[in-house]
């Protein structure tokens, strides 16, 4: 008989929650302190290739979708969602996933409660011929870049793997806790309880 482990909801990864809270907290912080520091167009220094420069954005990340605050509002909490349901999907989510998803979440949330509140978001970092943008930005940007490393590159090597034991006879989960079993050097290690199943030619 085989017993499933429950999946512990996004709401309960206390990792990921204080990463996007750190990240929002920064974000929020970082503007409040533009606002009050720096006039609308204003930049300091005057000039230079790295610049704090206080604009307003109404558009998406780095300046596209102008005008588009209403609409920008709806696929941000839509996009929550998604992340919640990627998190969801993953019997035990990674580290890596884990980092993604709440660098995604925290910035997320410090632009959506500048487009609630202020009807526009707060851009200050201006760096060479860039956009100007925010800690928001630059942490959803990094977030996506690391989800799609996850899904286009470890993954499907992982799957390679997986298909070249052949007969040897691989794990998709773990005997023991039902974790997710990973291949490593002479068989497979579970990731949440650790134990190891060697492939048939080493126990032979």
């Amino acid at each position: 008989m085989s017993f499933e482990t429950p999946r512990t909801p996004i709401y309960k990864d206390f990792f990921l929650l204080q990463l996007a809270a750190l990240i929002f907290l920064v974000d929020q912080f970082s503007k409040f302190l533009v606002r009050d520091q720096l006039l609308f167009r204003q930049s300091f220094p005057v000039s230079g290739f790295v610049r704090f420069t206080h604009t307003h954005n109404t558009g998406s990340a780095f300046g596209i979708f102008q005008d588009q605050n209403t609409p920008l509002i709806l696929v941000s909490i839509i996009g929550v969602g998604i992340l919640a349901m990627i998190y969801r999907s993953q019997r035990t989510p990674t580290a890596l996933l884990r980092l993604s998803i709440g660098l995604q979440i925290g910035g997320a949330l410090g632009n959506l409660l500048d487009r609630v509140r202020l009807g526009h978001v707060t851009d200050f970092m201006d760096v060479g011929p860039w956009p100007v943008f925010n800690v928001a930005d630059a942490s959803i940007v990094t977030g996506l870049v690391i989800l799609a490393w996850i899904f286009l590159v470890l993954e499907p090597n992982a799957s390679k793997d997986i298909d070249s034991i052949g007969t040897t006879g691989g794990y998709d989960w773990c005997p023991v806790c039902d974790g997710e079993m990973r291949t490593v050097v002479g068989g497979w290690r579970c990731f949440t309880c650790g134990v190891k199943e060697q492939t048939l030619d080493q126990t032979v």
